[in-house]
């Protein structure tokens, strides 16, 4: 990871910990305690989500003689993403409301772990390589309204429906061969596992794109004046995937891109946490965070420097990140 998204999630962190710390060590009245409502018509938010990536993919190109189904299974898996986080929503009137979340990131390293097949799903070569980077960002858009507010004052339920774009890009750098079968599929050759080779130079660029319509349900519960659940559960029923790959060691193929992607599938996005108010416009959260989409139906269309494009079912794709998240709101 680097640079100002390490220093920006740091000190949003930290902030969070010191404020709810003094927070907590303020005793409510009694008065205090008696929960009241008041709508405010602005929330905005600012955190970080410590996040772990995995994107995997894998084709069926067993139509070539010597070629297994999977024939080839790539692995993208990141560490310690610090994604900066940004969100508002805002009430057009007492039902409904309006939200936009923004999130960006410098991936924070990982490993590209890529398998080939032959006939009877022979591992013939499997390889790793580093991932120093690149980025990761998204953009959730969505329209709401209120469905009912608990007794007492004590939380509410929304509904919503809106867009997600998710972007993901993986440049793998290196090559360290740990199997080679070349007797797996004759007349291919790999390098002698044990093997590292073109150290220090990107091997692959991998960049995803899901496009998503997503519907869902926001939830929170006052347990006391200061202190509530939250939850967001939204369902993706359509998702469109735009993947490309830049091998860029192979001659043979096109260079942008050299694989392509496309496909159609389903996700879910989760987010579980606690909310502290601090004052009446001030609030600190932390939670948990999973986005996880995955395609149904799609094809690999491979782009050679010579000949026409061929075409290949996609057995799997499917993008993962989750991990914890803590920020501070401004409610006005």
């Amino acid at each position: 990871m680097t640079g100002w998204t390490r220093r920006a999630s740091v000190a949003v962190l930290w902030g969070w910990l010191t404020i709810v710390g003094l927070a907590c060590s303020v005793q409510p009245t009694a008065a205090q305690e008696s929960i009241t409502e008041s709508r405010q018509k602005f929330d905005f938010s600012i955190g970080t989500w410590i996040s772990t990536g995995d994107t995997r993919w894998a084709h069926n190109a067993s139509s070539v003689a010597g070629l297994g189904n999977p024939t080839s299974k790539l692995t993208y898996k990141d560490v310690g993403t610090n994604v900066i986080d940004l969100a508002g929503k805002y009430w057009f009137s007492s039902k409904m409301f309006g939200r936009l979340n923004v999130g960006v990131a410098d991936i924070g390293g990982g490993r590209l772990t890529d398998n080939d097949y032959g006939t009877g799903q022979r591992l013939f070569s499997s390889t790793i390589s580093n991932i120093p980077g690149n980025n990761m960002w998204y953009v959730n858009a969505d329209l709401g309204g209120r469905v009912t507010e608990f007794a007492n004052h004590r939380g509410f339920l929304d509904v919503f429906g809106g867009y997600q774009y998710w972007h993901t890009e993986y440049q793998a750098v290196g090559i360290g061969q740990v199997v080679c079968d070349p007797s797996a599929i004759p007349g291919l050759t790999c390098a002698a596992a044990g093997t590292s080779s073109n150290q220090g130079q990107t091997v692959i660029t991998n960049t995803t794109n899901w496009h998503s319509l997503r519907v869902g349900a926001s939830t929170e519960y006052r347990l006391t004046r200061r202190f509530s659940l939250q939850g967001t559960v939204a369902l993706i029923p359509v998702s469109v995937l735009d993947n490309k790959d830049q091998h860029h060691l192979r001659s043979d193929l096109q260079q942008n891109p050299s694989f392509s992607m496309t496909g159609y599938g389903v996700g879910a996005d989760v987010d579980v946490g606690v909310r502290v108010m601090i004052t009446r416009n001030l609030a600190a959260n932390a939670g948990y965070r999973l986005y996880y989409n995955r395609v149904l139906s799609g094809h690999l269309t491979t782009h050679p420097v010579v000949g026409s494009s061929d075409s290949f079912s996609l057995t799997e794709f499917q993008s993962l990140r989750q991990g914890v998240t803590a920020g501070l709101s401004l409610i006005f």
